[in-house]
This record gives structure tokens, sequence and C-alpha cells, in this order.
């Protein structure tokens, strides 16, 4: 897809803190739908103004799914780079998309395959809910192998480092 890369990162590497940290300079458009590359997946939301982005937070704080949250741009991005996904086709813009996102705040129904972060973003602004990675990993079986590796690394990484207290669960969606 068609994306243009921003720099919402610090120079120093994440630190487990790095994910709450509340601290970002750049002027996006309300409505826009915002993607940061993770290990094996990209993870979605929308951009809300004042520094904030609404998404499904699915496995993104813990080993639990969580729901759709508002949270500083910092805290979505997680040290990652940001990039807005251009979606000329978009039924909903503007604060449109943005009262749309906000109306399923609280809702704690995430499905990796059928209601994950894509698909949120997708009915925020084109009214239907769709992921592009679910149909890529359905469509090529290699693709989502190598997605499963990535995600199954991730979870085991960070437990490891969750039990002797060092870090907070990876970023999952």
């Amino acid at each position: 897809m068609n994306t243009q890369m921003l720099d919402a990162r610090d120079d120093d590497p994440p630190s487990a803190a790095a994910c709450d940290t509340a601290s970002s300079t750049i002027d996006l458009p309300i409505g826009s739908h915002l993607v940061t590359q993770r290990n094996g997946y990209e993870h979605h939301g929308i951009y809300v103004g004042n520094g904030r982005v609404v998404h499904y937070a699915g496995f993104a704080g813990s080993a639990h799914r969580g729901p759709v949250e508002e949270v500083e741009l910092a805290r979505f991005a997680c040290g990652h780079p940001l990039s807005i996904r251009p979606t000329p086709s978009a039924i909903y813009v503007g604060a449109e998309a943005v009262n749309r996102a906000r109306s399923r705040l609280g809702e704690n129904r995430y499905r990796l395959l059928t209601n994950n972060c894509e698909h949120f973003c997708a009915w925020c602004l084109l009214g239907e809910s769709r992921s592009e990675q679910v149909h890529c990993c359905l469509r090529h079986p290699r693709t989502a192998m190598r997605a499963l590796l990535c995600l199954v690394k991730a979870f085991v990484e960070t437990g490891t480092r969750n039990e002797h207290g060092v870090a907070r669960l990876a970023q999952v969606a």
C-alpha cells in the first residue's frame, strides 16, 4: 500500500516507558489513517487530533485483548515509525471519521482475523470492516506463517522479559 512516512520517534531506542511517552509535534490532519510497522505486522489507528489516536488495542498492552481506546500518538507508535495510509475512496473523512472512531471507544470484541485494528480503521473511513493483512495471509500461506512466527516470537520474548520485570508486553495487534 502507498503510505506517507512520518517520524514520531525519538532517536533513542524505545524503552519500556517509551510506549507511554506523550510527546509529538507532528501536525496531522484529523481522521488520518495511521500505520506503524511492527515485527511481522502493521498496527493501525485513526488520528483524532491533539496528539491522540483511537485504535483497537488488541494485544497491544498485554496477553489479554484490549478494547478500542484513545491514546497519545507516541504510545500508539511505541518507538516505531509512523505513516499515513491514504484512503482516497473514504466515505467518512475528518471530524466524521473521528466521531465514528470515538463511537466505539470501550468496545472489547477484538478478533485477530475478523475484528482487528485494521478492520476498525476501514470501518471508520469506508463504512465496512476489512483487513488487507488478513486477506494477504489467507491468499499467501507463507506470508501467514512468517507473520505467525513473528507474533509467537514477540510473545515469547516479551513473556521472558516480563518474568524478570524488565519490560511490558510487546505490541501485538
